[in-house]
Order: structure tokens, then sequence, then C-alpha cells
């Protein structure tokens, strides 16, 4: 990794991600049965699927063949088996996955799909069994044994979940395992606008790579400095501690600005969308693998570009989370289709 050489390879695992992990129930779509574009109240069948965009990045690395392993509270209920075997089998280590002991559930996530450009979620997260975690949660060896920790800003929103997380960075830092912070804002378990920014604020600024989209760098510079552009707000968290910084614009494309005063941008592939969410999950995994395999941050950005166009084409944000080599296929395809340049901004 140009941008981050002191990694320690001998650590086993590549990295750790800490945060939420839910559930999706998604209007079904496959084979036997199509829900097509509708009002989630007019829907009847809904296919389940692990969701929570920590988990999904875990299992999007985890098939481009780097370990990953997982901090995280889940229910002691049939979901909570769910999501355990699921991560089982797809190798992510569950060591430091814990059950909640006072009855707290996973959170579910109804989506609705109106159309290939308008879609929505419904969110059950009262009592969250990830937002249970604890800094007795949090383990030093553990973080040692990662290159990289990635800290879900979700995480932050409630206690006892944004003390286990300010912990892991604390570690990760006396440990000297990378920081990733995907500032990953969800509106729901906020309490005020101060608490965002104070709790995005304070691992931003120990973060070695920060990811989030212009609204949410907004929402953590509010008590800073309000306002900034995107070199400005890249400048101010280099200033601190980042090395990359990537600040993404939707369906207008994303940039990354690294510790050199380099900024490459890139352009979403275009595809037929059917949701409007997920692509997020599959730029971090895509964009994450680019790095360790030690390419050039444009060629990370169009890997994660690419994944992110691939999973708004799917039903789901995780069983559809594709190998490194269909990642490549599609680029290939889409470049004969569109030209070389095509995502390129």
């Amino acid at each position: 990794m140009k941008y981050l050489t002191d990694l320690d390879t001998s650590r086993p695992l590549d990295i750790i991600l800490l945060g939420r992990v839910t559930i999706d129930f998604n209007p079904a779509y496959n084979d036997f049965v199509k829900e097509e574009f509708k009002p989630l109240k007019k829907v009847h069948n809904f296919e389940m699927f692990l969701g929570g965009s920590p988990g999904n990045i875990a299992v999007g690395v985890t098939h481009h063949g780097l370990k990953a392993g997982f901090i995280g509270k889940i229910s002691d209920d049939q979901f909570g088996d769910f999501v355990l075997d699921y991560f089982n089998r797809e190798g992510i280590d569950t060591s430091h996955m814990t059950r909640c002991t006072n009855g707290e559930k996973l959170g579910l996530t109804f989506t609705e799909m109106l159309s290939s450009k308008e879609s929505s979620i419904l969110m059950y997260r009262n009592r969250a069994a990830d937002l249970q975690l604890s800094v007795d949660d949090v383990d030093e060896a553990y973080i040692a044994s990662a290159k990289m920790l990635l800290i879900s800003g979700t995480a932050l929103c409630e206690s006892p979940s944004r003390e286990a997380a300010i912990k892991a960075c604390l570690l990760a830092k006396k440990v000297g395992t990378k920081i990733v912070f995907d500032i990953d804002y969800r509106e729901y378990n906020w309490k005020s606008m101060d608490e965002i920014s104070i709790y995005y604020s304070t691992i931003a600024k120990e973060a070695d790579i920060i990811m989030g989209s212009r609204e949410e760098f907004d929402l953590t510079e509010r008590l800073i400095r309000p306002g900034m552009t995107d070199t400005e707000s890249a400048a101010y968290w280099q200033s601190c501690r980042a090395r990359i910084v990537v600040i993404k614009h939707g369906m207008k494309g994303s940039t990354a600005y690294t510790c050199d005063g380099q900024a490459y941008s890139i352009k979403p592939f275009p595809v037929n969308a059917r949701k409007g969410f997920g692509g997020g999950d599959g730029y971090g995994s895509g964009f994450l693998y680019g790095l360790f395999s030690g390419w050039e941050i444009i060629d990370c950005l169009e890997f994660g570009s690419a994944e992110a166009s691939m999973m708004v084409s799917q039903n789901n944000c995780s069983d559809a989370l594709p190998a490194a080599e269909a990642v490549r296929a599609f680029i290939k395809k889409e470049k004969e289709l569109y030209g070389e340049m095509i995502a390129k901004a």
C-alpha cells in the first residue's frame, strides 16, 4: 500500500470490522417469485438477507480473499444464529461476536423499491442488539491481530456502543492497527446534531482512511468548520492524521484525496438499478481490496465504483457481493460497451 507502507504483514487478520449487523427483508425477486416495483404495503413475499453496512463489507472483502474478523453484539435468538452461521460459512472470524443477555434484538430492515431510482428503508431498531456492544467486548490483543480496523459511524450513536468504538480506536492507535472510519450515517438512534459532530469527529481525527458522502462530512464538520469544500475537508482531516480521504457524491461520482496532495476522481458505471442502496458496501469492499492489493488509488476507485454499480442492480446487499474475478469481468464488459474511460472523471 503506497499510502499505508507500515502495515504489519505478519498479522493473521487483514481487517476487523466493528459495528452493526442486521437482518434485511427485501421484496422477493428470484426465479420463483418476482415482486415488481411497488409500495411496501402491497408486497406479499420477502426474502431474508444479512444486512448492516459493516457486516456487508466483511462479506465483501472476504469474497475478495481477505481475512476478516468482526466485533459486534447480536441477539440471543434465531436471528443471532442466522448471523453467526452466515459469517462462519463465509470464513469471517466470529470469536469476538457476543450475545445480548437482556433480550435486545437485531435490527430489522424492510426495503421498499418503488422504481429503479426510488427506494427507501423501514427500520426497526428499538433496543438494537448491535448498540449493546460494551468496552468489555473490545480486546487489545484481538485488535493487534489485524492490519486494519474499520469503525462504522453508526456504532457511535448510543452508549455503550460508542464507548466501545472509541476504546477500539484508541487501542488500534496504541498497537499500530490502521484505522478506517466509514462515516455510515443513519439518522435513526441519534439524539442531536451536536452529538453526531462530536463523536464522528472524535474518530475521524484518529483515522488513517475516512470514507463518506458530502452530507456525512458536513455532519462531521458541523462543530469544527461548517461549509468546507471537498478540498478543504480533505486538507483538514489530513492535517489531523488521515492518509486517504474519500468523499462521495452519489451519481456524480467520488474523489479520493491522498496525503501527497493528489486527487483522483471516478464516476459510477452505468447499470439498470434494482434499488438505490447497497452500493456503498460494494464500494467499500472493492476500494479496500484494491488498497490491500497495492494498486494505484485510481484503480482502487474504479474497482470500488464497479462493485457499487453491480450491487445496486441486485436484490440484496450481502449474498450478491461478487468475487474479484466477477468485478474484473464487469469492468471489462462495461469498457467494451462504453469506452475505456467510462468511469474515470
